[in-house]
């Protein structure tokens, strides 16, 4: 198959040094997923971030109270737009701790915890969804197969609610008397 428009992503991993593909910007607001920015090309992502919550703005009527991200998005330009919008981007200060300056350590770990289901959701996308194994020819093709990915991702969401639903109504309106008709092991996680 060809892909001309595939660039390789030097990552510097054990396990995978090199990859393929588009590089995805997404974001997680109450649980859902959107695709923030999908690009071929080579970009960094922290020119990205002011952008973002710009766009939040707009769906919200207001600036997030927070930001957690990577480490790349933790620049002078993005600290100072965040600082200036009232927005906490999560993580430490740049460059060397001041003397008698301590940091919330349990809100560094409480933020780190909440930023990993951002990489969950890769991880669902690939595993769950088909996100790896992307093999449409055309550019255009490929990023709409990628929305797609994310859109299940939005609709998986969708179906453990409407189980949960279910699973709670079947327990209610149960003729048995020893609980549940089903039980929880038959969600989707």
């Amino acid at each position: 198959m060809s892909q001309p428009f595939v660039r390789p992503i030097v990552r510097g991993t054990a396990g995978k040094p090199v990859e393929f593909g588009a590089k995805l910007d997404i974001s997680v607001v109450d649980g859902w997923t959107r695709l923030e920015c999908c690009s071929f090309d080579a970009y960094n992502e922290a020119g990205n971030l002011q952008e973002m919550a710009k766009r939040f703005r707009e769906r919200e009527g207001h600036y997030p109270s927070r930001i957690l991200a990577d480490n790349i998005y933790r620049n002078r330009e993005n600290l100072s737009y965040c600082r200036t919008h009232g927005i906490r981007l999560s993580g430490p200060a740049l460059g060397r701790p001041k003397k008698g300056e301590t940091r919330d350590m349990t809100q560094d770990y409480r933020d780190e915890c909440e930023r990993v289901e951002v990489e969950r959701r890769f991880s669902m996308a690939k595993r769950k969804c088909g996100m790896g194994l992307v093999t449409a020819k055309l550019r255009e093709t490929a990023a709409h197969v990628i929305a797609m990915f994310v859109l299940v991702l939005n609709l998986r969401k969708i179906q453990c609610a409407l189980l949960r639903l279910f699973t709670y109504l079947m327990s209610v309106f149960s003729p048995q008397k020893n609980g549940p008709l089903f039980s929880k092991h038959y969600l989707i996680n």
